[in-house]
């Protein structure tokens, strides 16, 4: 090979390691692909503009080098949200995909309400109960505690031409789930079994029945008071 060649040889791979070493250069440190916006999907009460803030991305940080699980992490630092998913967008786009916690309860807390969601957790507290909300009430409300959790189940399971009339929710024990309604009457709920069957005859009796008590605990031996 001669001089020429293997100077021309030597000049393509130099060029080449230009290239790439440019290429590289703008994708993981230039802003010209930096984040220019932050898109937020998926919430309906939690502000965009809290949620960017919690994200901690500044603008035109180079997107490739954009932590996603750091970023993540951040975000479900706000208790409202009960799940992120963070995605890069090309060419300068931070998406954001965020699922609220729904809350179910309110329960007592120290002369004030903690509105939790389905799972137990706190997602904020207030100085009065929500009215849409029925009022829970456990001896040890927490996260993983049996009865809280059956009693936040049957809450759940309740059906929708019910719900709205349940004000107060009391639970002793896991199997022992009590309902006030409205208009003052009682439901018997027992535990968290056979849900279905119990909201089925449960619609049927109040309907059709003045009783003032409604003890479906076990949909098989109904009574009423």
């Amino acid at each position: 090979m001669g001089r020429t060649m293997k100077a021309r040889t030597a000049f393509l791979v130099l060029l080449t390691a230009g290239v790439v070493g440019s290429a590289a250069w703008l994708v993981f440190f230039s802003p010209v692909l930096g984040v220019r916006s932050i898109e937020i999907v998926g919430n309906l009460t939690v502000p965009s503009e809290r949620i960017k803030q919690q994200a901690g991305v500044a603008d035109l940080h180079p997107l490739a080098t954009v932590n996603l699980a750091d970023v993540e992490g951040r975000v479900l630092a706000i208790r409202q949200l009960a799940s992120a998913r963070v995605d890069r967008v090309w060419p300068g786009t931070l998406k954001i995909e965020v699922v609220e916690r729904e809350p179910v309860a309110s329960i007592p807390a120290g002369g004030k309400f903690a509105i939790v969601d389905k799972q137990g957790v706190v997602i904020e507290v207030k100085s009065a109960a929500p009215p849409i909300l029925p009022v829970l009430k456990v001896d040890t409300p927490a996260v993983g505690d049996p009865t809280t959790m059956a009693a936040l189940q049957v809450i759940q399971a309740v059906p929708d031409e019910v719900a709205p009339k349940v004000r107060e929710v009391r639970a002793g024990t896991a199997e022992g789930v009590t309902l006030k309604l409205s208009d003052g009457r009682t439901v018997i709920w027992g535990g968290a079994d056979r849900p279905k069957e119990k909201g089925r005859i449960l619609i049927s009796l109040l309907k059709r029945e003045k009783a003032t008590v409604f003890d479906v605990s076990s949909p098989d031996v109904v009574t009423l008071k």
